[in-house]
């Protein structure tokens, strides 16, 4: 869920000591790693590994572009998100001095585990979480309470509020997964302030991937497609 650094901890010995076969999208691409904390820059985006959770298996990711990307995981069938391999596009502007923000994303999902394929938003330096979970498997679930069913930024959500602890955390889950689309994350954004939960706060990071908390036995997630358009 956080993308930056963690409270949670996991050795980068436990991470890089068993060795993933690679997928052909793996051994094919421009770059790849099962650097705990790799990061590769590519047309103004950053690719980041992002291993985090307790109990973490080993993971690889690779990239061909920001675009064209993805990760062979081998987490445990155990509780606790453990990884968020995404793709990140800073905007670093305030809500009132933003025109328009929106995505478009493209996936592909394994069979089995337990994960999301979200958007994690990141305002006020991290004091605001906002995931737009698009597609979802197994025992996840959001943190918080649920506060309303809403139709914005071009789709359906059930609404959830709480902490983690860090910082607020607004879960917006789609009501029925989907593989590809495009979000308004403006709208987004609007309707949380409208609800009085910020005020005109500063976007930072808007990030997509997978939060993986199991794909036991090594699964491949692939980004297909993905940009950040704002003015």
């Amino acid at each position: 869920m956080r993308a930056f650094l963690r409270c949670a901890t996991v050795g980068v010995a436990t991470v890089a000591a068993v060795a993933l076969t690679a997928s052909t999208s793996d051994a094919a691409a421009v770059w790849s790693s099962s650097a705990q904390w790799a990061t590769w820059s590519n047309g103004g985006y950053t690719l980041r590994n992002d291993v985090w959770g307790h109990g973490a298996g080993p993971q690889t990711i690779w990239g061909n572009s920001y675009r064209d990307w993805g990760v062979n995981s081998n987490q445990p069938n155990t509780g606790g998100v453990k990884s968020y391999p995404q793709v990140a596009k800073a905007v670093n502007k305030k809500l009132s001095a933003i025109g328009s923000v929106t995505s478009n994303f493209a996936v592909s999902l394994p069979s089995g585990g337990s994960y999301e394929a979200t958007y994690d938003i990141w305002a006020d330096s991290n004091r605001y979480e906002i995931m737009l979970w698009m597609s979802k498997a197994g025992a996840v679930g959001p943190i918080g309470s649920k506060q309303a069913t809403v139709t914005v930024g071009g789709h359906t959500w059930d609404v959830y509020k709480g902490s983690n602890g860090r910082n607020a955390v607004f879960s917006f889950l789609r009501q029925g997964n989907t593989t590809a689309g495009a979000v308004d994350v403006k709208a987004v954004l609007n309707w949380i302030k409208s609800k009085g939960w910020f005020g005109d706060v500063t976007l930072g990071d808007v990030q997509f991937g997978f939060e993986i908390t199991s794909a036991s036995g090594g699964k491949n997630f692939a980004v297909t497609d993905f940009g950040v358009s704002s003015s």
